[in-house]
Formats: structure tokens, sequence, C-alpha cells
């Protein structure tokens, strides 16, 4: 009896003892949530504890593919915050993709990919702080390291040239226009984003052989990409952007005025406390100034 009492004793104690060291210590569990969480809260965990941090440096999938959408957080993300990402990736991302980061800059981006050598997608849409130059400068650093960049974006990029998109298409080892995202527009010879319209019965296409052109040259909607003819009725939209009769139909409108936003500016939409719809910017500073 004594001896089942002692080992029964000894066993509860080794649990506690045992237990004890784990104290402080995430569950293991956590640890496969970690690649999958969006990159801020990836590096908010790093700074939780130790053993976080050591299990993210010691990862590579969480840094394989690194994606800010400083449109969609309405932070500023600036060089000192892609440096930080650049510490923990290092070495190990494979594609970049910065949307409307507007505070990075050429030497921000050119830090990132000197650190991650490796880097083959590269996607930088309307990040106004890069010049041409500097892109050119990022993507012949990368083919130093004997890297060649697949899939460039650069629609939003200021100041963009025949002689840069050239360039760039030889750093690239690529005749292929579907690794740039820009190109020279066949209507006003410009070097920006080029479509063909994906209807089948279009007038304009009908009527003039083709429609392939940069939004300047041909009327678009901005969500199906169809061409939008002259003869068709103004339709009112809450952002600078054209969209066609179906497209208007199907996105979500204003409380007040009934304009939807495209999904290029859904972010701008206002909550309404108690509602699940939306306010747009126009009608928010109305209902603030009354």
């Amino acid at each position: 009896m004594n001896t089942e009492i002692s080992h029964e004793t000894t066993h509860k104690q080794h649990q506690m003892n045992q237990d004890s060291s784990n104290i402080g210590q995430p569950h293991e569990s956590l640890y496969l949530v970690l690649p999958y969480l969006p990159l801020f809260e990836l590096l908010a965990m790093a700074q939780t504890c130790k053993s976080f941090n050591d299990a993210l440096n010691n990862d590579i999938l969480p840094w394989l593919n690194i994606v800010v959408d400083d449109k969609v957080r309405r932070s500023r993300v600036s060089n000192e915050v892609l440096t930080k990402i650049t510490l923990k990736a290092m070495g190990r991302l494979r594609s970049l993709v910065l949307v409307n980061c507007g505070m990075i800059t050429d030497d921000g981006l050119l830090n990132v990919v000197a650190n991650n050598p490796g880097i083959n997608k590269l996607h930088l849409p309307q990040c106004t702080g890069i010049t041409a130059e500097g892109i050119i400068r990022a993507v012949t650093t990368l083919n130093q390291h004997n890297t060649t960049v697949k899939t460039l974006k650069i629609n939003g990029i200021s100041n963009v040239t025949k002689e840069h998109l050239q360039t760039l298409h030889f750093l690239l080892k690529s005749d292929d226009s579907s690794s740039i995202d820009v190109e020279i527009c066949p209507k006003c010879d410009e070097p920006r984003m080029v479509y063909d319209c994906p209807s089948e019965t279009c007038d304009r296409k009908r009527t003039t052989g083709s429609c392939r052109g940069c939004k300047f040259c041909v009327l678009r909607c901005e969500e199906c990409r169809i061409c939008i003819g002259f003869d068709d009725e103004e339709i009112e939209v809450a952002c600078e952007d054209m969209l066609c009769e179906g497209c208007w139909i199907s996105l979500p409108k204003c409380n007040f005025c009934n304009k939807p936003y495209c999904n290029k500016h859904a972010y701008k939409q206002r909550a309404v406390p108690g509602s699940s719809g939306f306010v747009c910017e126009a009608c928010y500073m109305k209902i603030i100034e009354n």
C-alpha cells in the first residue's frame, strides 16, 4: 500500500516538474499557425517571446513570399519598416509584392534585393517613391547573382520611358510582353498598361477592327475591362474610375448617394455604425460638416 502511494506521489511530482518547466512556453500548436499569418502580424508575433522569434528566424516558409498592401492597411510603410522585413527574410525571399507603398524609395528597394538575391517576382504597382532607374538597378543587382526576374509589375511608377522598358526587357532576357505589366500603347505610343476588350460583341472592335489600347485611349470599365462607348449612358460612381452597367449593378452602393466604389477604391468606404452598409467619402464629409 505504502509502495503504491509512494509511486503515485513520485509520478505526480515528476509531472509537476515537467509542467513547471514549460511555464511561459507557447503551446506547440501555435507554431503551426505562424507560416499562415499576414506579414505585420508575423512581425508582431516575433516580438512576443524568444521562442517565436527563434522559430521564425529558422523557418523558411513565412519569408518566401512577402506582400505589403499599404492601401488596404491605410498605414505608412517606410524604408525602415522594409528594412525590418529584410532582416527577417534575409536570403530567403523569392517574391516581393509592394502595393501603393509611396514611402518606399529606390534605396529601400535596393536594400531588399541586395540582401535577398533570390527574388524572381517583383511587383511594385503604385509605389510612387520608386523610380524607373531604381527598378533597373534592382533588377541589375539580381542579375549579378544569376537570378532572373520572371514577372515585373511597375504600373504607377512615374516617368517610365520606352528606353526604360527596352532595358528591363533586356535584363529580364525576355521579349514576351507578359513578363512586364507595362508596354507601349499602339494608339498613343506611350508606356502604359494595355488592354484588349474581353467582349466578343464589342462595338468598337467590330467597327474599327481593334480596341486594344491603354485606358487613356480607350474608355474601359475598371472591373471587367470591356470598352465603354461614347454613346453609352454615363454612370455615376463614388471614385474617379469608370464602370459598365453590369458591374455598377453588382457592386455595393453608398447608403446616401447610391454610388459604388470600384474594387480598387473600396478601401475608401466609411463604416456606418449599426449598419452593414457604407458611406462614401463625399457623403461622409457632408455628414461631418452638418
